[in-house]
C-alpha cells in the first residue's frame, strides 16, 4: 500500500471540491457540493475537514464539527467516507483517530457521532475504538419546510 497520511484542509482548491464530490456520492447518494459550500467547511473554525492520502490519492475523508455548549463543549464527527477502491485498508481506522487526537487536544469535551445500523463496518469500527452506543433518539428537520 502506497504510504498512507492525514492531512488537515485548510486552503480550498477546486480540485479538492472534484475530490469531495467523489467521496460524498458513496456515503450519502446524490449529495454533492459546490466550490463556495466547500470553502465554507474548510474556512468554518467550527469545523475541521481531515483527508486521508493514499500516496497522490485523496482515499477518504472525515468532518469533525465543533460547538460550545451549556453542558460543555461538543464535538461531532461527521461524513467519515472511505473510497470503495481503498476500504479494508484501516483508512477509516486511522481517520477517526486523528479526529479522536484533536478532540482530545480542546481538552474536556464529549465526542460524538452517529452511523446508520446498516454500515455494520463502521459501527463495528466505532465500537472497537471505544465509542458507546447511547440510548437516544435522534430527529432531524430538513429546511426550508
Amino acid at each position: 500500500m502506497d504510504s498512507l497520511h492525514i492531512t488537515e484542509i485548510t486552503r480550498f482548491s477546486p480540485e479538492l471540491t472534484v475530490a469531495v464530490n467523489r467521496l460524498l456520492p458513496q456515503l450519502s447518494p446524490g449529495r454533492s457540493l459546490t466550490d463556495g459550500e466547500l470553502k465554507a467547511v474548510i474556512d468554518s473554525d467550527a469545523s475541521i475537514l481531515l483527508f486521508a492520502y493514499c500516496g497522490d490519492h485523496i482515499a477518504g475523508m472525515l468532518t469533525l464539527g465543533r460547538y460550545p455548549s451549556p453542558t460543555g463543549l461538543k464535538l461531532w464527527i461527521e461524513d467519515v467516507v472511505v473510497d470503495e477502491a481503498f476500504r479494508g485498508r484501516g483508512i477509516g481506522r486511522r481517520l477517526v483517530e486523528q479526529a479522536i487526537s484533536l478532540a482530545e487536544a480542546a481538552g474536556n469535551a464529549t465526542l460524538m457521532l452517529t452511523s446508520n445500523p446498516t454500515r455494520v463496518a463502521a459501527n463495528g469500527l466505532y465500537r472497537a475504538i471505544g465509542f458507546e452506543q447511547k440510548v437516544t433518539n435522534v430527529y432531524r428537520m430538513k429546511l426550508p419546510r
